[in-house]
């Protein structure tokens, strides 16, 4: 893999795990404030992912991304 692309896939990696964090943390919570906690890194999760993959097809539209 490109040497500029590696980290913006180590990026998405981070956002899969983020997400599997939270619907394991939900599942098991037991309070309101974890449920915020949860529902936070989330949607964090989401919003970094979609910049991500937004950037990953930048990179594979020029070529630059194997």
């Amino acid at each position: 893999m490109n040497k500029c692309s590696e980290p913006i896939q180590k990026v998405i990696d981070l956002c899969r795990q983020m997400l599997e964090a939270a619907d394991e943390g939900d599942g098991v919570r037991e309070d309101d404030g974890c449920g915020v906690l949860y529902g936070m890194v989330r949607d964090c999760a989401y919003k970094i992912r979609t910049i991500a993959e937004e950037e990953k097809a930048k990179h594979k539209n020029k070529g630059k991304w194997d």
